[in-house]
Parts: structure tokens; sequence; C-alpha cells
């Protein structure tokens, strides 16, 4: 919808001043109601639900008005003060119309309307959003004094009278909390409380409950950069950062479920009195996919696992002889789901960093592993539905699997896994390999 609007305008542009050029005058009234008429189109449009209003739309909107408004000033006073007609004035205004038209666009543009993925589940969902904060840890990004903060988002069944399992969820290096939102909407759908949390400073940008805004952090965007190149960090060093990440993410999700298992005792919120508290599990993406084997290896009371594109940080040991990342010799216990993209899938057997993902090791025989031949990185989030075009940049290119065949079928494969250990439904299984399309 954003590229065929920024077409019909921008072509019409180019025409009118053609016309006014070819016939040497300016059409002043002309001009004046095709603006008044052009922005009643896009209420009429937006009215009909044509256009699905929301951020993207606001500059064009505000755009189309004041051109709505100056308009009818012009016609209310009948053109008394027409100028005479020059070329280079008509050229002029088709420049700065075409630049304020991009701009106007862009968000649109990056942020295209979409149709969301199916949600397949009986229960309508509720959604809820607090700040939490963790008295017993300070703030280590910003010198304020104050204690650490974390803003959490809950997707739940709606006016429903039961108790059901807990899904917290931990998003990537730079990602936010609502990264997975169609994930999130399909398990609450089929009665689940699912909460993701914004690790503040980890997370892009993160919004409080007082209408503070914490951005990521530039140091630890540096750092993370960094750990992806050669020659900046050791061995060692990269296994400190990694300690590092880790302490706060682990931490950030401990802090959070031991949070909403307590208000869930004593607090009247519909969206605590649903928890079930004995039937919890965790999952994430990337960073926050590390993070939430660490927590099932570290939680009794977490009973299921999903990891999706991420190395088994807890499960590395640095090895000083031989300067290397090698994989620990413990079992791991929790129910596990792995879902891969290429991205990750081929560095499975030759970047130490995924030395305990190996499929050859042991201490992981029971879990699950999926693949995701043809998607990236960024496939198993919602960003390339969100935003093809962020998406594209990011990850380097294109993704051959279809974005939704890819986001639709992951939510299927977390739902029967979490229902098969958290709820006994079914017994999971999966066809280890899916895509590049659907068959």
């Amino acid at each position: 919808m954003g590229n065929l609007l920024f077409f019909i305008i921008l072509i019409f542009e180019i025409a009118f001043a053609m016309y006014c050029i070819v016939s040497k005058k300016s059409h002043q009234k002309l001009r004046s109601g095709v603006r008044i008429a052009a922005f009643f189109v896009f209420v009429i449009l937006i009215l009909s639900s044509v256009i699905v209003w929301s951020f993207r739309w606001v500059l064009l909107a505000i755009f189309l008005f004041i051109l709505a408004g100056i308009g009818t000033i012009s016609l209310i006073r009948n053109n008394l003060n027409n100028r005479e007609y020059k070329t280079s004035r008509i050229i002029g205004k088709g420049v700065f119309m075409t630049l304020m038209l991009v701009f106007t666009l862009i968000p649109i543009l990056v942020f295209p309307q979409y149709k969301s993925p199916q949600v397949t589940g009986s229960y309508d969902v509720a959604t809820a959003t607090y700040t939490y904060t963790d008295k017993s840890r300070m703030e280590e990004f910003k010198d304020t004094g104050k204690n650490r903060f974390l803003n959490v988002k809950f997707w739940y069944p709606k006016n429903a009278d039961e108790s059901y399992p807990l899904l917290v969820f931990s998003h990537g290096a730079n990602g936010i909390k609502e990264s997975n939102t169609s994930t999130y909407m399909e398990l609450a759908s089929h009665g689940y409380v699912v909460c993701s949390i914004d690790h503040s400073y980890h997370s892009f940008y993160t919004v409080a409950d007082n209408g503070s805004i914490a951005l990521i952090s530039s140091e630890y965007m540096k750092e993370f950069r960094d750990s992806n190149k050669e020659g900046i960090y050791t061995k060692a060093e990269l296994y400190q950062l990694i300690q590092k990440w880790m302490k706060l993410r682990t931490d950030d999700m401990n802090f959070v479920i031991n949070t909403i298992i307590e208000k869930s005792k004593n607090d009247k919120d519909p969206v605590y009195q649903q928890i079930n508290q004995d039937k919890i599990g965790v999952f994430g993406h990337s960073m926050g996919g590390a993070a939430s084997v660490w927590v099932g290896r570290e939680r009794k009371d977490v009973s299921a696992v999903v990891n999706i594109d991420a190395p088994f940080f807890s499960e590395l040991a640095y090895n000083q002889k031989r300067d290397d990342f090698e994989a620990k010799d413990e079992a791991y216990t929790i129910p596990l789901l792995n879902i891969y993209s290429d991205d990750v899938w081929k560095q499975l057997d030759t970047n130490s960093v995924y030395a305990a993902n190996r499929l050859t090791n042991n201490y992981f025989k029971e879990a699950y592993t999926v693949h995701f031949q043809g998607a990236k990185h960024l496939s198993l989030t919602d960003l390339p539905l969100v935003s093809p075009l962020l998406a594209n940049m990011l990850q380097g290119g294109k993704a051959d699997i279809d974005s939704y065949y890819c986001i639709e079928t992951e939510n299927e494969l977390i739902l029967q896994f979490f229902d098969a250990t958290l709820k006994g439904i079914g017994r999971f299984t999966s066809e280890g390999t899916y895509g590049p399309s659907p068959s």
C-alpha cells in the first residue's frame, strides 16, 4: 500500500508540473481542489480500513492535512493573490513536493502495512505492560544511583477463569520485547501467559511506566559488534564478555520470573491470577535464546526451554591450553527445542562458539533440533514482516524462505513443544528440516 501510494502521488505531482509547464498556467484552483480531495480520500481509506491506522501514517496524514488546509484557504480567497506564471516556480514546487513526499512516506516504506501471521487458538488475547524495579541490583549502564528497572509485557487469555503455564521470553542482542509478537499471540490464544522482557540497555529502546525511555548502551553495542569481528578480542576476552552478558540476562530473567511468581500469590491483577506457578517455560531469540538455555540449567522450576538460533553459552568452557572453546561434559536434562536458521546451522561444526550445540554432543542427545532451510537469523522473528527493508539490511540480504511460512511454522512448532512438555498434550515430533518454501 505504501509503495502504491508513493508512486501514485509522485506520478501525479510530475504530471501536474508538466501540465502547468505545457499550458503555461499555474492552475492553482485545480491544484487546491485535488489536494483537498486527496486528504478526504485518505480519510475514507482509513475509515474503511483499507489503510490500517498506525504510527506509519502520521507524517503523511499531517502533510495531506496541511496541503488541504492551504488549498481550502486559497479557494476561499478565490485566488486573489494569483502570482504570474513562472516555469522556475513550478519546477521548484515540484521538487519541494517530491522531497516532502519522500520524507513523509519514509515510515510507510520502512514499516509497510502487513497482514498479521495466523492465530489459531480459541482464546481472545489481552495485553498488559509493567515496569519492575530490582531493589537488589544497581543500574550498571547509567551512573544514576538508581536500581535496575525492567519493562515487561504480557500476552494472556482474555476473560479466562483458569490457570495457565507461564512462558518468559528474552529478545536478541539489540532487539525489543515485541520481536516475536506473533509467537506470543499464538501461544496466548492457546492458553498460555507469555511475558516478554525488555533487557534495559541491551534492548534497542524501552519505555517505562512513567514514560522515560532507555536506549541501547553504546558501550554494549560496540562490544557486541566487535565480538563478531576477527582480531578485536582474544578467545579469553570473548569468554569474559559472554559471561558478563549472560549474567545480566539471566539475572534479569530470574528476577522477572521470581517477581511474577510472588505476584501470582497475592496480586489481584487478572494477568497474575491466571498463572500456574508449577508450569514454567523459557524461550528466546539469539542472545535471549542463550540466556534461556542458561536459566533452564539453573532453575528447578523451569520445565521446558526453546532456544531460537543461539549458542549454548552456559555449556561452554574456555580451554586455556588450546586457546579455544569446548563443550562442558554435563548432561542437559530439561526438555529443549533448538530452532536454527542457515546463519547458525552452517556454523555448528565450524565455529567453536557453537561447540556445545553440535549434533554430536551426547550431553544434549534428548534435545529436539529444527532447521529452517533458506532462513536468515532474523527470519525467526517478526521483523521481516514488520520491516523487510530493515531485516534485509541487518542480516545482509533477503532470506530465501517465505517469511509467513517461516514464522507461522516456527510458532506452530513452539506451541506443540510447550503443549507436550507443559500441558501433556500430544507428543512432540518435527520433520527436522523445513523450507525454503511451503510444500
